[in-house]
């Protein structure tokens, strides 16, 4: 019986390890290939800020990566997939600086208008820092929106969020926080072209919209005799 026992546990571990050794495989072949996907995607970004979309070549991004048309054709069936993947990339950031944004310890007011401003810059830094991609990003909205759909949804819920914390804390009056959340969402949304091309503020001197928007949100969410910063000081 002792013989059999101690043969057991020899297979067992030997299993054990077995098993072990081929999850630390699996684990670092999925980190490789996570950054050769994001290599590719870098590279096709540049090559697309600087040549456009329509005079990039699948050539072009397997020649630029150092990676071979093989491996490309691996991740992406086309230049289009990875122009998606470029736009992905660059919301996942956008969420990544407001989930930031959300952990701070501020008013919740306070953490609206921040995350308002944080999301306007970032989507301006984006279409500027890809150059000629631009054309084609408002070209291609409808498939934009499609792609945004994780992004939008994250930031609906740290709206959600935010504003159920400002009810706890007593500092919102809300009957509908996810109406309102909707309402703060889209409307960010419609200001991003106008943010774009410097068309937001235009007349006003430098920081006063700032002070504007914080202004709305507490009208809109505070409650009616809550005390209100003059931000135009």
């Amino acid at each position: 019986m002792k013989h059999v026992l101690a043969g057991w546990t020899t297979v067992h571990a030997y299993s054990s390890g077995e098993l072990y050794k081929k999850a630390n495989y699996s684990k670092k072949v999925k980190m490789a290939a996570t950054k050769t996907r994001e290599k590719l995607v870098d590279v096709a970004r540049q090559l697309f800020a600087k040549q456009g979309l329509e005079d990039t070549t699948m050539n072009d991004i397997a020649v630029a990566s150092g990676k071979g048309r093989r491996t490309l054709y691996t991740y992406f069936k086309n230049k289009e997939e990875i122009y998606w993947a470029v736009i992905e990339g660059e919301l996942e950031r956008l969420s990544e600086r407001m989930n930031e944004v959300a952990r701070q310890s501020m008013e919740p007011e306070d953490k609206l208008v921040e995350i308002v401003y944080t999301h306007l810059n970032m989507i301006k830094e984006a279409v500027q820092r890809n150059g000629n991609l631009r054309a084609e990003f408002f070209r291609n909205i409808i498939m934009v929106e499609k792609v945004r759909k994780n992004f939008d949804m994250t930031e609906l819920k740290l709206f959600n969020a935010i504003m159920a914390e400002g009810v706890r804390s007593g500092k919102f009056e809300i009957d509908s926080i996810p109406l309102c959340a909707n309402i703060l969402h889209f409307s960010i949304k419609g200001l991003e072209i106008p943010y774009i091309y410097g068309r937001l503020a235009q007349g006003l001197p430098s920081g006063m919209s700032r002070g504007i928007v914080q202004k709305l949100i507490h009208k809109a969410l505070g409650k009616p005799d809550r005390q209100h910063t003059n931000y135009y000081l």
